[in-house]
């Protein structure tokens, strides 16, 4: 461990409800007005805080002695505006100190600790906290070390795992779904009816696979027109669409239905005609309503593919255990970076003295160099390249085991006597 203390103050979907991480939640000029007041803080000394809609946390590196916890509880109090009530707040958060503080960085940023774990957000979420605490000169070497590492770990965690692999939601799977039978959706339209949330989610990952046209049928027009205007798609009126389709002013590849109707909104009457228009083209239906939207003989009309709420959820649930099984390489690859971590740590402390010993070195050499090659001025350019070349592999060879001596030391009982050693040896200080 470095020496200073680590510690992260939290809470998440976990353990708290929406409406106490809503009181934690911060904005990006409330975090930096707060970062800017950090030095008020004794004895705080760096700090980074990440808000999100699932969590709220603050990772501070404090001086090692008395009242560090508090003062960055009481930072964290004062930065989210529940100085008053803290406590009554202090039952949904958690603490984690120095290493296990660093294990739930690299946790977060590996989205092992998130609520649909692999998802790819929290690792852009984390780079954006660190980069607003940085520009507002809140992190130093602790902190900028502690992050460029988490970051890392996320990095890894998703090129060599398939934690982020397989979908893990409704809408996604479904859109997934129509995309394999298709093989790509830029040649694709879809038809989405309903104008809930459900469709929502399905209409952002089809816009996001590249789907050629997109088209909304609602009963009520309005709100298939105010949903359209969020992806550029075009509004219909659920009680004309079938003929549209049927006379192909509407020619659909996919249909996504989510509405609340008691009763099937496509039967298969209304397929079986359209189906006799599309020469051999397939059509994939999706239902991810309950109760039903389409009925269920419609899959069995040659050339249509039906998955209902059922089909989808089962795919989620597989993808699911395929990301915990994933998550255990994961967790290996946060363990290998955490020790990793931790080396780099425990040479922080003897870090400076050996760089004043480095530059004391340098500074000695290139003096006796430059007198040197001032009593030879006829030295050619290779001659006089040779000659800084053999200085300076004299001093890397001179310091060389006195270097490793005091590395070797780093972290241990007698790093202390090596570091006096070296400054008062070499007139350091």
């Amino acid at each position: 461990m470095p020496s200073m203390r680590l510690i992260a103050l939290g809470l998440n979907h976990r353990t708290a409800p929406v409406e106490v991480r809503e009181r934690f939640s911060l904005s990006r000029e409330r975090i930096i007005e707060g970062l800017d007041n950090l030095q008020e803080y004794e004895p705080l000394q760096e700090a980074v805080v990440l808000s999100t809609c699932n969590r709220s946390e603050l990772y501070v590196a404090a001086d090692l002695q008395e009242g560090a916890l508090e003062a960055a509880q009481n930072f964290w109090a004062d930065l989210t505006g529940n100085k008053e009530k803290f406590e009554d707040f202090q039952q949904y958060t958690y603490t984690f100190l120095d290493d296990a503080c660093i294990h739930h960085l690299l946790q977060v940023a590996s989205s092992l600790d998130s609520l649909v774990i692999g998802e790819g957000q929290i690792l852009s979420q984390v780079k954006h906290a660190y980069s607003i605490a940085k520009d507002a000169g809140a992190t130093s070497t602790v902190l900028n070390l502690l992050f460029h590492r988490a970051i890392t770990t996320g990095k890894r965690v998703r090129t060599e795992t398939k934690i982020a692999f397989n979908p893990v939601s409704v809408s996604y799977t479904a859109v997934e779904l129509a995309k394999n039978i298709f093989g790509r959706l830029d040649t694709s339209s879809a038809l989405l009816i309903g104008a809930g949330k459900m469709a929502e989610l399905t209409a952002t990952h089809m816009v996001s696979h590249g789907v050629k046209e997109l088209y909304v049928a609602n009963r009520h027009v309005s709100r298939a027109d105010e949903l359209s205007k969020k992806f550029n798609a075009k509004a219909l009126s659920l009680g004309d669409v079938f003929q549209q389709m049927i006379e192909r002013k509407l020619n659909v590849d996919i249909v996504v239905t989510s509405t609340g109707a008691p009763d099937y909104v496509i039967r298969e009457k209304d397929i079986v005609p359209f189906m006799a228009t599309r020469d051999g083209r397939p059509l994939v239906l999706i239902d991810i309503a309950v109760p039903r939207d389409v009925e269920p003989s419609v899959a069995d009309i040659p050339g249509v593919t039906l998955y209902n709420i059922d089909d989808l959820e089962a795919v989620v649930d597989e993808n699911l255990q395929e990301r915990k099984q994933e998550a255990v390489q994961a967790e290996k690859i946060v363990v290998e970076e955490m020790d990793s971590l931790l080396d780099r740590f425990n040479y922080l402390p003897v870090q400076p003295v050996l760089a004043k010993l480095s530059d004391k070195a340098e500074e000695i050499r290139l003096r006796e160099l430059k007198r040197a090659l001032a009593k030879m001025p006829e030295l050619t350019e290779a001659e006089k390249r040779a000659m800084e070349k053999m200085s300076h592999m004299l001093v890397r060879k001179m310091l060389r085991l006195p270097m490793m001596k005091v590395t070797d030391a780093a972290g241990r009982p007698y790093e202390q006597f090596y570091v006096r050693a070296l400054n008062s040896l070499f007139e350091l200080e």
